[in-house]
Order: structure tokens, then sequence, then C-alpha cells
């Protein structure tokens, strides 16, 4: 038993880790990209939204869903359990969010200003709240070595890092940072999630009976960042249609993934 779930553990930091390199490819774009459209830029991060939206419902919420019935739950009982662990996931992501000073990477500066962090500081704790549920998902989808949920998860990641890692490091060059900042800062977002990859599938190997609630939670932290950071970004210069379609292909790409790898 505890080998297998080490095992676990190291499958889950890994694929977070392979994940991660998304954001590193994106980022590294920069050295050929000096500018994007807001349009361009909008598009990429909607695309990258769908894709969460995507794996948050077919390699979350159901895979949680079908994980409490197999644990006993009828299938009403284990709907409420999962949609509790989303509102929960998603509940203590906004305190996180409401408390810690930060800075969105596309609205500027929030109500901590006033505190006087560096700028940069500011955009490496935006990254870590915006990416480590994203890592924390891809450790939990493989949970008791679960390869046709992981894998489709995993790869989902790995694609919305690309088009966000490069959307990221455009708008921290956009603002006055140096090429090389933008590149290291972006690649930041790359280094969180393995962490959050390594805590979620720790947790599942050692609390496997609240499986179905972790699953859940990681589901609703991803959709709280979908609509209270990406979708408001993505809509504030006039694309709101561009942005919708992009977000839509990219949900139907994780759609495609899921089907064709899991």
């Amino acid at each position: 038993m505890i080998q297998s779930n080490i095992n676990v553990i190291l499958l889950g930091f890994g694929a977070s880790i392979i994940a991660s390199f998304g954001t590193t490819m994106g980022a590294a774009a920069i050295v050929f990209v000096r500018k994007i459209s807001n349009r361009a830029q909008d598009m990429l991060l909607a695309s990258a939204a769908g894709v969460m939206l995507a794996a948050s419902v077919y390699s979350l919420l159901i895979p949680g869903t079908e994980q409490a019935e197999a644990m006993g739950y009828s299938h009403e009982a284990a709907v409420i359990v999962v949609v509790a662990g989303m509102l929960l996931g998603a509940v203590i992501l906004a305190l996180i969010h409401h408390y810690t000073p930060h800075e969105n990477f596309l609205k500027g500066r929030d109500h901590w200003e006033k505190k006087r962090m560096s700028g940069i500081s500011l955009f490496v704790i935006a990254i870590t709240l915006h990416n480590f549920p994203e890592g924390m998902a891809v450790g939990v989808g493989f949970a008791e070595g679960n390869l046709s949920n992981g894998i489709p998860l995993a790869t989902g990641i790995f694609l919305q890092n690309i088009p966000e890692g490069l959307a990221i490091a455009v708008s921290i060059l956009t603002i006055g940072y140096s090429r090389l900042v933008a590149f290291t800062v972006a690649v930041l977002t790359g280094l969180v999630e393995p962490l959050g990859g390594l805590f979620g599938a720790t947790l599942v190997s050692v609390a496997i009976p609240m499986l179905p609630w972790i699953l859940g939670g990681a589901a609703g932290a991803m959709l709280f960042i979908i609509s209270n950071e990406i979708i408001p970004a993505t809509h504030r210069d006039g694309h709101e249609n561009a942005a919708t379609f992009s977000l839509m292909t990219g949900f139907g790409l994780m759609v495609i993934l899921d089907g064709v790898l899991a």
C-alpha cells in the first residue's frame, strides 16, 4: 500500500512537471514575438480557459462522482458530495485570493498597491494563485494510478499552458519589464505547478476516502480562476465574440483529447 501511494505521488508529480513545460514553451516565444494585439491575447487566454473548463468537468467532476459511487454512495449523494467539494474549493481559493496581496496579470494592481510591494513580487504572487490549482488538478487526476483520467488532464493543462505562458510574458513586457524578466516571471508559472501536483497527489494518496471532495475541490478552484480572472480579462476590450469562440475551441480540444486518450 505504501509503495502504491509512493508510485501515485511520483506519477502525479512527474506529470505536473511535464505539463508545466507548456508554460516555458509559450514564454520562450517572447524571443520572436515583440507584441501581440489585445484581440490575439484575449483569444489565447480564452482558449486556455476553455481547456481548463473542460478539464474541470471531464477529468475532475465526473471522475469524482464515479469515485464516490464506487465508495458506496448513491448516484444522487455522489453528485451532491462532489458539488459540495467544488463549492468548497472555490470558496477557499476566493478567500486566499481576497486576503493575499497580488497583481492580476492583465488588470494591474489591486487595492494592495498601497502596501508598496514591488510589481514583480505581486506578479509572482498572482501567478502562484493562478497556477497552483492547475498543478494540483494534475496531481489529483492521477489518483489511484488512474492513467486514463490523468493523461488527458495533464495533456490538456500542458496545451493550455502554451498560450497562457505567451500571454503572460507579453503582458509583463508590455508594462515595461525587460524581455528577460518577462520570460523569467512567466516561467515561474511552470515552477509553481509541480508544487501543486505534488501537493494534490500526496493529498489523495493519504486521504482516499476524501477523494470525491478533493476532485471536486480542484475543479472548483479552477472554475473560480476561469470565471473570476480569465473571462473578465478577455472581455474587457470588446472582443467578447472572439474570446467566446476561442474558449469553445479550447473546450472542444479538451473533449477530443479526453475521448482519444482516455
